[in-house]
């Protein structure tokens, strides 16, 4: 696929995001989270992501029910990425949705961390 392909198809998935990814983005978009800058499905080795911070070099990825089927493809699309210095940060959709607050207390507890 190439990247013109690519970043046509990172458009269409800001166009069209989930319910999780949209209550994310809402908690992360302008800065509103610890003032950093995160973009959405951003295209990073080849690979779109769901939430890329540059600064921090973190990538935030919500995993749905889809994501239970690709185990495989989602691992190995993860450590491409990681040998390039990226950190990757995985969130169930429904935790999301479920419990917000509780997500960026464990992100904040992470980002700490790294």
């Amino acid at each position: 696929m190439s990247k013109k392909v690519k970043i046509q198809l990172a458009r269409e998935f800001r166009k069209s995001p989930t319910k999780s990814e949209k209550i994310m983005w809402d908690e992360l978009r302008r800065n509103n989270f610890l003032k950093l800058n995160f973009r959405r499905q951003h295209l990073i080795e080849g690979f779109v992501v769901d939430f890329y911070c540059h600064k921090l070099k973190l990538i935030i990825e919500i995993d749905g029910n889809i994501h239970e089927y690709q185990q495989d493809e989602d691992e190995e699309r993860q450590k491409i990425i990681e040998q390039k210095g990226n950190v990757f940060y995985r969130i169930k959709s429904q935790d999301v949705e479920n419990n917000i607050e509780n997500i960026l207390s464990k992100l904040i507890d992470f980002i700490n961390f790294i």
